[in-house]
C-alpha cells in the first residue's frame, strides 16, 4: 500500500492515541463509587470528580481534534 494513499501519517496515529489515553485517564478519575437510598457517600461531590476529571476527559478531546487536524511537513519539499 502506498503511503500516499493513508488518511494519517504515523505521527497522527501517536497523537490520537495520546489523546484517547488522556480522555480514558480523565473517566477513571470521574468513576468511584456512588450514593445510593440507605446511605449518602460525600466522595461524589470530590473535587476530583467535580473539576478534575472533566477538565482533563476535556483536554484529551481537544488533543484528539488537533491529531486529526495535524498535517507533518512535506519532506520533500514539493506541494501536493
Amino acid at each position: 500500500m502506498d503511503k500516499k494513499n493513508l488518511a494519517f501519517g504515523k505521527t497522527n496515529y501517536i497523537l490520537l492515541a495520546i489523546g484517547m489515553a488522556v480522555v480514558v485517564i480523565g473517566f477513571i478519575l470521574m468513576s468511584g463509587a456512588s450514593s445510593n437510598e440507605t446511605t449518602f457517600n460525600p466522595e461524589i461531590f470530590s473535587a476530583r470528580r467535580i473539576s478534575v476529571a472533566p477538565v482533563v476527559t476535556f483536554i484529551g478531546f481537544i488533543s484528539i481534534i488537533g491529531a486529526i487536524i495535524y498535517r507533518p511537513k512535506n519532506e520533500e519539499g514539493t506541494k501536493e
